[in-house]
C-alpha cells in the first residue's frame, strides 16, 4: 500500500492543515509504507514542496516517490501541456520542490491519446531518464488504449484506476502489462470513498469538494444501492466494506500497489489496521463469485 496526497494538499476534499498533512507522510514511513504519491498540479506545486520538507529526515530510507507533470496551472483555467520544454522545466521544478537529485517515478498527468501518438512527451521523458532525472516514467491514465500505447513505446509504469465498481480498464490491458513487466499503481481505490460505506443516499459535498460535480444525484445514490452486492465479502478478518475493497485491489497480481488516500492519522491508521498484514486477500470463494454478483448489479468486471 502507498499513500496519495491529492487529498493531503487541500484540494479535493476540503482544507487540510500543512502540519497535519505533514503528519500523515510521517506516521506513513513509521507504520511502513514505502511509496508516496503526488503531482505538481496538486496545490500548485505545494504539496511536492510539503513533501520535500516532509521526507528530509528520511533520507536514509528506501522510499519511492512519484509524481506526475503536465498541468498548466499558470493560466485560468489550467491546461495541459507536454510539450518538450514544458515538461523539462517541470521535472526541474519537481526535483527542486521534492530536494531529490533523481525523481523515482515521473508519469504523464493524463495525457491524451493524441498527444502519446505524437510522440514528443513520451520522448522527453525517456531523454530525462538517459539524463539521470528520472528513474522510471509512465502515464496515469483511465484510458485503456493510452496505456497500451504508452507501453508499446517504453513506458514501464502506469497509474490507473482500479477498484470494485472501475476494474474494466485495467483488466483490458493486462496482457500488454505482463508482456512488458510494468508497475502497476492503482489509485482511487476506494472510489472517492463511496467503497467505505459511511453513506446514506442523501449525502451531500461541500463546495470545492470535487465529487459534488462528479456524480449526479441518480447516479450517486444507485452506487450507494449497488454497494449492497458486495457486503457478503465482509466477514471473517475482512472487517469493513473499505478493508475488503482495499483487498480486491491487492489481490490482483498486477498491482504493484494500491495507493490510499487519508487525510488524518486517524484515517490512515484505520485503513491499515483493518486491512491487516500482508499478503491479506478476499477469500478465493469469495473473489471467484465477484464477477457474476457484481453483474447482477450492472457492474461489469
Amino acid at each position: 500500500m502507498g499513500i496519495g496526497t491529492w487529498g493531503l494538499s487541500g484540494e479535493a476534499y476540503g482544507a487540510v492543515e500543512p502540519a497535519d498533512a505533514e503528519r500523515v507522510v510521517h506516521r506513513a514511513i513509521d507504520i511502513g509504507i514505502t511509496l508516496i504519491d503526488t503531482a505538481d498540479a496538486y496545490g500548485a506545486g505545494k504539496m511536492e514542496h510539503l513533501l520535500g520538507k516532509a521526507l528530509a529526515p528520511y533520507k536514509s530510507k528506501d522510499l519511492v516517490v512519484v509524481t506526475k507533470g503536465g498541468t498548466d496551472r499558470s493560466t485560468r483555467p489550467a491546461r495541459k501541456r507536454f510539450d518538450r520544454d514544458y515538461l523539462t522545466e517541470s521535472v526541474e521544478r519537481s526535483l527542486k520542490r521534492l530536494g531529490r537529485e533523481r525523481l523515482d517515478v515521473y508519469l504523464l498527468h493524463h495525457p491524451s491519446l493524441e498527444c502519446l501518438q505524437a510522440g514528443e512527451a513520451l520522448e522527453t521523458v525517456a531523454t530525462l531518464k538517459h539524463q539521470g532525472k528520472i528513474g522510471h516514467y509512465g502515464i496515469s491514465t483511465s484510458d485503456a488504449e493510452a496505456a497500451m500505447l504508452a507501453l508499446d513505446r517504453g513506458a514501464s509504469v502506469l497509474s490507473m484506476p482500479y477498484n470494485l465498481f472501475h476494474s474494466v480498464d485495467l483488466h483490458r490491458v493486462a496482457g500488454e502489462i505482463m508482456v512488458n513487466g510494468a508497475g502497476v499503481l492503482v489509485h482511487s481505490t476506494l472510489a472517492y470513498g463511496l467503497l467505505s460505506d459511511r453513506w446514506t443516499r442523501e449525502r451531500t459535498f461541500a463546495e470545492g469538494d470535487h465529487r459534488q460535480k462528479r456524480w449526479q444525484k441518480h447516479e450517486l445514490e444507485k452506487r450507494i444501492e449497488q454497494l449492497d452486492a458486495m457486503r457478503f465479502l465482509v466477514k471473517g478478518n475482512v472487517r469493513s466494506l473499505r478493508a475488503a475493497a482495499i483487498r480486491f485491489a491487492l489481490q490482483n497480481h498486477l498491482v504493484s500497489c494500491a495507493i490510499l488516500g487519508p487525510r488524518t492519522v486517524d484515517q490512515l491508521v484505520e485503513l491499515v489496521r483493518e486491512t491487516g498484514g500482508g499478503p491479506v486477500y478476499i477469500p478465493d470463494a469469495d473473489f471467484a463469485t465477484l464477477p457474476r454478483t457484481l453483474a447482477k448489479v450492472g457492474i461489469s468486471m
